[in-house]
């Protein structure tokens, strides 16, 4: 740990001079004379007789990933499913969950962000009746009783030690969990002793590239992912600041607006977007409203969203449309803008849709992304 996170105050409770870290202040303040507790008992078991209640199929290539999870799980090895943005990647895991609340064990999903446990909690919730479910996030309401399965953003493991027999981690590429080796550990802390960790994105990095690995390049329904296109907004950085939105950007906001074609705008910082003008809704990390504006969005009470990369993941939107100004920009890695474009097409219904990538000058991040899925429709 830098020595430049640590600080030392005048503490009232213990009348010393104390120390804190700042790295993970968000969590709570715990200095030095903080009292920490530990179970050291026979963990808990939850008593209930588990239903599984999803009808879904799987199609062939589904089937055999998700086999492929329950044979890791069940061995207790490592694995990675690698699924293309809209592949049913939550679904795969979803008899091996149920294998392993049938054996008795405990089972946590996590991921970095909270927009991801906020989607994926009431469709555990359907797919488990019978479970006792928590939802552990920033802002997250008290949850009493023991939970066989837990879902949390990977902060929220902190709060654990050895209490997870099995554990999932959705999204691992995604910041600020892959940048972060106390977040990595605090993964690491919450399983059981020995216990592997299993992996589920579209973009892994090298290191998540585990020995068992299950690869899925097809969505569920079977069509291609949409392919980004490039389209040049020069100078638009300098009309925002003058308050005007770039002809062309109008346009294909105005298009979606006269289409009802619900449309989410991704911008490169939250100063642009707070003084992006109009009167479009948006969200950022730190608004208190952005579960019910995507609701909003979902259910077509608002026409589009301006959104920072918070959006970039676990959110699904039926036809909606894309747009991401300053594609060129650093914060548009290739897997952001690989993830960004996931967004478009994943509804069997809506098939496809747009999204355009707008630049000031294409990155070789942008002709990455591109690539990449012009490669997965070809395979």
């Amino acid at each position: 740990m830098k020595p430049s996170l640590f600080q030392t105050f005048n503490c009232a409770r213990c009348n010393k001079v104390c120390t804190y870290c700042r790295h993970c202040i968000r969590m709570g303040r715990v200095s030095s004379c903080s009292q920490l507790l530990l179970w050291d008992k026979q963990h808990a078991r939850g008593a209930n007789v588990h239903v599984f209640a999803w009808s879904g199929q799987f199609t062939a290539p589904q089937q055999k990933a998700s086999e492929e999870l329950l044979s890791s799980v069940e061995q207790n090895q490592s694995h990675l499913v690698h699924a293309v943005c809209g592949a049913g990647k939550t679904e795969l895991l979803f008899p091996a969950i149920f294998a392993s609340l049938q054996a008795g064990k405990r089972v946590c999903v996590a991921a970095p962000r909270t927009d991801v446990i906020l989607e994926l909690f009431p469709r555990f919730q359907k797919v488990f009746p019978n479970t006792a479910i928590h939802a552990l996030y920033g802002s997250a309401p008290d949850q009493h009783g023991f939970a066989e399965l837990v879902l949390a953003t990977t902060h929220q493991l902190y709060r654990f030690e050895q209490a997870f027999d099995v554990v999932f981690v959705d999204e691992a590429d995604a910041f600020p969990y892959h940048a972060d080796e106390t977040l990595q550990k605090a993964v690491t802390k919450a399983a059981k002793q020995n216990a592997a960790i299993h992996y589920v994105t579209a973009t892994p990095t090298e290191s998540l590239k585990t020995t068992n690995r299950s690869i899925l390049t097809r969505r569920y329904h079977g069509h291609d992912l949409p392919v980004p296109r490039f389209d040049s907004l020069w100078g638009y950085a300098r009309q925002l600041n003058k308050g005007k939105i770039p002809h062309k950007l109008q346009k294909w906001i105005n298009e979606k607006i006269d289409s009802k074609t619900p449309f989410l705008i991704f911008l490169p910082t939250i100063e642009v977007l707070e003084n992006f003008p109009g009167d479009l809704p948006r969200v950022h990390a730190e608004h208190p409203d952005r579960k019910e504006l995507v609701l909003q969005l979902r259910e077509k009470k608002i026409p589009g969203l301006l959104t920072t990369t918070i959006l970039e993941r676990g959110v699904t939107i039926e036809n909606v449309h894309v747009a991401i100004v300053g594609a060129e920009q650093p914060i548009f890695t290739s897997s952001a803008l690989i993830q960004i474009s996931g967004r478009v097409g994943r509804s069997a219904q809506y098939p496809n849709g747009d999204i355009v990538f707008f630049h000031h000058g294409i990155s070789r991040e942008m002709d990455k992304a591109q690539d990449a899925i012009e490669g997965w429709n070809r395979s």
